[in-house]
């Protein structure tokens, strides 16, 4: 890549800011040369964290924010009130063409109404959506929406369908990735109003391989590339799938840490673990795009440590090179 890719990052957002955001920075610049990333925050608190580490200084830039926007804020207040915001700073690099990209770890109301108000919607698209990746037998599967719209139409589902076909085929390679409805039955005739009314919507769009209905036992089993659902079912999906892999994983620990005849087999399995670890990482993808926006914006989790947020941030450059953005305003052209 000749040119490099330039992520506006809210070292301020998060649980561990600026420590952790600070040296998954570093991270970052240092395993992908081809990044430059803007640390966006209180300078002070930035430079001292920075000065722990060795990496290139032309990769790294601090532009310097006041004020911060704390988790139980009222996110469009705080928008509008904290112009200099760590969060609102960055996002207005995103808007001005002097980043590609934001990320961001802190609140997920004040980032999705920045992403709105501040960078902007591309024409023609109705609501942006938040897509994370989850684990499945197959490998991955796009969940969109799973925070930003809880009281979604059917003609929004449409378009996060047709967004999240865009993203997943230019992300993950697969030509015309399949898309289901997230349904409590597979019959055509199930399910609430919303799901009934945009089952033959998307079963009539002709930018998607619509495959019908997917019941919730189906997701870990990647029963479709992109599951489609308004953003009340995918929180549920996305809170519940970061809670059981939790437990299970902690649990197997438990359960192989028990005895000395266990710790014993604990050895012999240990590679086969750490894969089935690596399997159900929800984080593993980095964070949650917020599709349908001029510029991209990434939501990281809020416990997001420096793992965390230098995949989130290397997963701006996938992004760029495949010019996302671009074929989005295409696909609402069409």
């Amino acid at each position: 890549m000749s040119e490099k890719v330039v992520v506006a990052l809210d070292a301020m957002g998060g649980d561990y800011a600026p420590v952790e955001t600070v040296k998954g920075a570093v991270e970052a610049v240092t395993e992908h040369p081809e990044i430059k990333v803007i640390l966006v925050g209180k300078e002070t608190e930035i430079q001292s964290e920075l000065a722990k580490y060795t990496y290139k200084k032309e990769n790294i830039e601090i532009v310097h924010a006041s004020e911060i926007i704390d988790m139980g804020e009222v996110p469009t207040k705080a928008i509008r009130e904290k112009k200099d915001s760590s969060l609102v700073v960055a996002m207005n690099l995103v808007r001005e063409d002097k980043a590609d990209a934001v990320v961001s770890a802190g609140s997920t109301g004040a980032i999705l109404v920045g992403g709105q108000l501040v960078v902007g919607r591309i024409k023609g698209i109705k609501r942006p959506a938040l897509a994370p990746f989850l684990p499945s037998e197959k490998g991955f599967s796009l969940l969109i929406d799973c925070g930003a719209n809880v009281d979604a139409r059917p003609e929004h589902l449409v378009q996060f369908a047709q967004m999240g076909s865009v993203y997943f085929e230019n992300v993950m390679g697969k030509k015309n990735p399949t898309v289901g409805i997230v349904n409590i039955g597979t019959e055509e005739e199930k399910g609430n109003q919303l799901v009934k009314e945009t089952y033959p919507m998307l079963r009539d769009c002709p930018d998607i391989n619509f495959i019908g209905s997917v019941e919730a036992r189906e997701i870990v089993r990647g029963g479709a590339d992109i599951l489609v659902c308004e953003a009340f079912v995918g929180n549920v999906i996305l809170k519940f799938f970061e809670g059981v892999a939790l437990t299970f994983l902690g649990c197997i620990k438990k359960g192989l840490m028990s005895s000395i005849r266990t710790k014993l087999g604990a050895v012999l399995v240990k590679p086969a673990l750490k894969g089935l670890i690596k399997t159900f990482d929800v984080s593993s993808q980095g964070g949650a795009p917020l599709l349908g926006l001029k510029g991209l914006v990434v939501k990281a989790h809020g416990n997001s440590k420096s793992k965390e947020v230098k995949t989130a941030i290397c997963q701006c450059i996938t992004f760029k090179e495949n010019s996302i953005n671009e074929k989005i305003k295409e696909m609402v052209q069409k």
